[in-house]
């Protein structure tokens, strides 16, 4: 991972600076709107996990997801801003018992990416945009229902990656700095991470999409029994268009996570369809 980041950034910094961006001016897109109806399968979990995600029962729950970007692109830089928040509840009827209500999704992210336009690949992938980036955001919850601390992350990231693409939205490499604010005293972590977002029209109206990141920690100034080891979290689904902008999902996620303070690896498996709603409310200009 770390020799990924060295490679891609100095490759970067060596490319003929000489670069003009094709789009200019605001895009402002709502990429997902949905409700998700889903079957989980936990495996490995344990009390000490601080994701939502990995403390869920095997059941079926409903799950709601934002995903907005609000991206501006000048002739040197792409600045892109987003919002991404899901939260979702799980209703277990047992024979012969009271129901119960779990939390299965609760998460609010907001980032700032500043991505310098260096480079740009015509006729491979599909075509794409390269270059180093840094960004910062801010994690918490909706709420802490769940009986534990509210989380609240400030993290902040730098490093290269290829973006902008027909197929290849986003692939990145980078070095992670965050300020854990969930328990006190606040405790200073280090990581590497890196991450893709892909998509590939099959048909008309019909288009698969492919996400995932993968977070390697390495330093914790304040040692935590909740402090991960690693998380990984990947997506794949087929939007299949029923009208104007809405569509249908049959999707996979799945994520894991090991600590450092046990030898255990907790797993989490999503299987449902998606009803979702997305649009352009602004596009940028071809130049």
């Amino acid at each position: 991972m770390k020799k990924l980041l060295v490679l891609l950034t100095v490759f970067f910094a060596v490319s003929a600076a000489a670069f003009a961006g094709t789009k200019e001016g605001w895009e402002v897109e709502l990429r997902q709107l949905s409700l998700n109806v889903t079957s989980t399968e936990v495996h490995n979990s344990d009390e000490n996990f601080a994701e939502s995600r990995v403390k869920a029962d095997s059941q079926t729950f409903i799950q709601g997801k934002l995903d907005f970007a609000a991206n501006y692109f000048a002739s040197k830089l792409f600045w892109s801003n987003t919002i991404f928040g899901e939260y979702g509840k799980t209703y277990i009827r047992p024979v012969d018992k009271d129901e119960t209500i779990t939390e299965n999704a609760n998460k609010v992210l907001f980032t700032t990416d500043l991505t310098y336009r260096l480079w740009k690949v015509e006729n491979f992938l599909g075509g794409f945009e390269a270059g180093p980036f840094a960004n910062v955001g801010y994690e918490t919850q909706f709420d802490n229902s769940n009986g534990y601390p509210l989380r609240k992350v400030l993290r902040g990231k730098a490093g290269a990656k290829l973006f902008e693409g027909k197929y290849l939205k986003e692939l990145y490499a980078a070095y992670v700095i965050e300020s854990d604010y969930t328990y006190r005293p606040e405790s200073t972590n280090t990581a590497y991470e890196a991450g893709f977002r892909a998509e590939k029209e099959i048909r008309d109206g019909v288009k698969f999409v492919a996400k995932g990141y993968y977070r390697d920690y390495q330093t914790y100034t304040e040692e935590k029994i909740s402090d991960l080891d690693y998380e990984f979290e990947g997506e794949v689904r087929l939007d299949v268009m029923l009208w104007n902008n809405l569509s249908v999902a049959p999707f996979l996620n799945y994520y894991c996570a090991s600590a450092q303070r046990f030898e255990c690896v907790a797993e989490t498996w999503y299987t449902g369809i998606s009803i979702s709603y997305s649009t352009f409310f602004k596009k940028a200009v071809e130049k």
